[in-house]
Parts: structure tokens; sequence; C-alpha cells
């Protein structure tokens, strides 16, 4: 048992070799599957196993000690530290990412149509080529014409593309994720409140929301391949709105398993309680960075993109 004055340490555990083992098959995978490499996807798959069996019984294991009352208030504060620098750390994840697109939309592309100290480049090296956003017309369809190996895409995905908002997928993204910002909330009041049946409904009904976005995310991947010519390959345009929304995506599957393991703690173990869930609020406060990071995306790269 652990008081106030001690820090309860645990045994050495071989968890963390196998955990960046896991990871390492996973961008391992994910990277020959890019170049086109056939084992890819079986990689990235195993990879994801590993890591997925890892954290289940890591977590056990965490979940175990604080039935068993090892965890002493210390503790528990570095879980919130830790949780908080998680956190702050996949805010500049994604600051990284958002960066590159505002030093391309900002700085390249007004560079190789011949802006400022761009104009020498764009008069010997793609001479023709115009800066706009989305980038339809790469540096290299403006000189090279059909030849260009480097073609922009058919269709973008900004709202001044679409006939119609009910009909337009990120749209409905965007108020199915919102309203599961709320949703997370409410189960967060009712745990406090000592009501296990609110508490169970509001969060069964975030994991819900939670699939349902990654379900049209995927019918929105599927229609820019098939309808919008609209790839890795298309340009800069199409790799800066694959990156950001597919990073959010696998963010977002993150977030959901983490919201399915706790309902499933929930309802089959009663765990948590008013005065002892910090694995929920954990989870619930990644939820609410998802959500967040989809307002930023929402905003630079389909509205004003």
């Amino acid at each position: 048992m652990s008081s106030e004055g001690t820090y309860y340490v645990p045994e050495q555990s071989k968890l963390p070799i196998f955990a960046s083992l896991g990871l390492f098959l996973t961008v391992f995978g994910a990277a020959n599957w890019l170049n086109g490499d056939d084992t890819g996807p079986t990689i990235l798959f195993c990879g994801g196993l590993v890591f997925a069996f890892v954290l289940w019984q890591w977590f056990s294991a965490v979940i175990s000690e604080n039935i068993r009352g090892m965890n002493s208030a210390q503790l528990k504060k570095s879980y919130v530290w830790g949780m908080g620098w998680f956190i702050f750390s996949e805010v500049m994840f994604f600051a990284a990412f958002f960066g590159a697109l505002f030093y391309v939309r900002a700085f390249a592309l007004p560079w190789l149509s011949g802006e400022g100290a761009g104009a020498a480049t764009n008069e010997i090296l793609w001479n023709g080529f115009e800066a706009s956003w989305p980038l339809m017309t790469t540096p290299d369809m403006a000189v090279n014409g059909d030849a260009a190996k480097v073609t922009g895409p058919e269709q973008s995905m900004s709202y001044g593309h679409v006939d119609s908002l009910w009909t337009w997928l990120p749209f409905w993204n965007t108020v199915i994720l919102m309203t599961s910002s709320v949703t997370v909330h409410l189960a967060h009041n009712g745990l406090k409140d000592d009501n296990r049946k609110a508490f169970n409904f509001w969060l069964g009904l975030t994991v819900a929301l939670g699939i349902i976005f990654l379900v049209l995310q995927v019918e929105e991947y599927i229609q820019a391949y098939t309808k919008m010519g609209l790839t890795l390959d298309t340009g800069i345009y199409g790799t800066t709105f694959f990156m950001l929304t597919g990073f959010h995506g696998a963010h977002v599957t993150l977030g959901t398993f983490m919201l399915l393991v706790m309902f499933l703690r929930s309802v089959r173990k009663g765990h948590f309680k008013h005065d002892d869930c910090f694995g929920f609020e954990a989870a619930s406060w990644y939820w609410h960075f998802v959500d967040v990071v989809w307002v930023g995306l929402f905003i630079f790269v389909y509205i004003l993109g």
C-alpha cells in the first residue's frame, strides 16, 4: 500500500521494448505501403496489433495497481502532468503540419510564380506558372503541359467548389465532432454526479459519433480518389490535404478506441467514481484536443482552402 509520503515505483518491464517494436513495424509498414511495396499493409497491420496488445497489457497493469491502492497522490499527479505533456507534444506535431501549409501558401508558391526573390527562378525554371490555392495546376504542368509528371487534382475539397453545404461531408463531420465534444462533457457531468446510467449513455453516444466520423472520412477519401483525382501524388495540395486530414483521422481512431475502452470498463467492471476517474478524464482531454484540431482543419483546409 502507498501513502501520501511514498511514491510507488513499478518493477522492471519488457513492455516498453515491445511497444517500440510495434511502433517501428507500424511506421516501417506505412512507409513501404506508400512506396508501393505489397508487404507494407501486412507489416503495418502486424505492427498495429503488437502495439495494441502492449497497450492493453500496460494499461491493465496500471488499472490493477490503482485498484489495489498502490497509486499515491503524488503518482496520480504525475499521470496528470504526463498526459498534459503528451497532449502538448501532439499540439507541436500538428503545428508543424499547419506551419508547412502556411509556408507553402504564403511563401513557396508566390516565389515559384515570380513574386519577390523568386522572379529569376520563375523565369528560368517555372516560366508560366501562376500561384493559386488550391493548387490545381502544378509548376510542372505549367511548364511541360501534358508531359508533366506531377499533375494537380481534377477537383478540390474546398468549400468554394461544392454545390451544396448539405451534401458536403466535411460539414457533417464537423457537426459530428462538435456534438461529440458536448456528449463527452455530459458524460463527465454524469460521472461527477455519480449517475452511472447517464455516464454510460453519453459516453457510448460519443464513441458512436467517433465511429460515424471515421466512416464518413473513409467515404470522403474514396470520393477524393475515384471522383476528384485528389491523391497523395497530386502535387503539394494533395500531399498537405492527406497528411493533415490523415493524421487527424489516425488521432480520432486512437481517441475513439480510448473512449471505447473507458465505456467497456464502466459497463462491464463498474470502474470510475467521481473522485477516481483519471483514465476517463485523460481520454476526454484527448478527445477535446482532437476536436479543436479539426476546427483548425475545417477552417484552413476546407473553408479557406
